[in-house]
């Protein structure tokens, strides 16, 4: 049995959507009545936590709060929520025998190491970069990886920790951003440097539980494979468009005639490049593959993005 906690959100209901049609047991929970959802309680609640944990072996932990819950709740609920709540499941997790603990971070928890000084080039991503979180947020989620090392360290628990990049098909939080691109027009253009397909997100989960025993504990960026190599990082900063035309000269004919204008600069890249290495990912969408897709089509989501829809957060 896999538990997936928040299978109300749009990470859970993918991941229960796609367990079950491959006819895997699978156990939602989240505080949110849905489909996807078994057990209604929070990861917060140790009898909730002992109830869902039940004949489970593998665990998918993507209950969380979000970033944009740094404005309507309190800091104590961030710590309860992302630090408490995963400390509970790690817990449990080892008491009853799991097999591999799978913990869904995010790249945000890199915070200000994502952005490089002023005529400084675009900061190359990878795992060894160190995280510098610039909220509750980050500093919760950095708190909570460091309890899955600690768990395997310590009590021997399979853990791995996936930092995904955007993947929410709400519109960006930065209102200059909304402000100067159509929405399809600026996720687009990020799937060359810090989003990825729900799609992808999922199939990096399953991989993860395959070789979450072998691998013990690690952490990896999930984002869709990057076009650029580490030596683009200075024209990024300095001119996007043109260190484009190098890496996927098709783009300029067809963001023209859909309508759509590309970002001037590209402060920071996500490299997947060991996820994909040693998760065994294979990720089927990319800049080019969206692309394409926008071209045909005028809709960039993937069949699960599409069925999955906007969600918003909670309240």
């Amino acid at each position: 049995m896999i538990l997936v906690t928040g299978s109300a959100g749009h990470l859970g209901e993918a991941l229960m959507r796609t367990l079950r049609a491959a006819g895997r047991p699978a156990r939602g929970l989240d505080i949110l009545r849905s489909e996807w959802t078994d057990i209604v309680g929070s990861v917060a609640d140790p009898g909730v936590v002992e109830r869902a944990m039940d004949g489970v072996t593998q665990v998918i932990h993507a209950a969380t709060l979000h970033k944009p819950h740094v404005a309507t709740h309190t800091r104590q609920a961030f710590v309860d929520i992302n630090i408490t709540g995963t400390l509970q499941l790690l817990e449990a997790a080892k008491r009853t025998g799991v097999t591999a603990f799978l913990y869904t971070s995010t790249t945000s928890a890199f915070g200000d190491a994502l952005v490089p000084p002023e005529g400084a080039p675009a900061a190359w991503i990878t795992e060894s970069v160190v995280p510098v979180p610039k909220n509750i947020y980050g500093v919760t989620k950095v708190a909570a990886e460091d309890l899955c090392q600690l768990a395997h360290r310590n009590q021997g628990l399979a853990c791995l920790v996936l930092r995904t990049s955007r993947f929410f098909p709400e519109e960006d939080d930065n209102p200059a951003a909304r402000d100067a691109y159509a929405p399809d027009n600026l996720k687009a253009t990020e799937y060359l440097y810090r989003r990825v397909d729900v799609e992808d997100v999922v199939s990096a989960h399953l991989a993860a539980l395959e070789r979450a025993p072998a691998i013990g504990f690690g952490r990896f960026i999930i984002s869709a494979p990057t076009p650029f190599v580490r030596d683009d990082v200075t024209e990024l900063r300095r001119d996007a468009p043109a260190a484009l035309r190098r890496r996927v000269p098709e783009w300029e004919a067809i963001y023209g005639r859909l309508g759509w204008r590309m970002l001037p600069t590209i402060d920071r890249v996500y490299d997947s490049s060991k996820s994909r290495a040693e998760l065994g990912w294979k990720p089927r969408h990319d800049f080019a593959t969206v692309l394409a897709r926008a071209s045909e089509t005028g809709d960039i989501r993937s069949a699960l993005a599409k069925t999955i829809g906007a969600k918003g957060y909670h309240s």
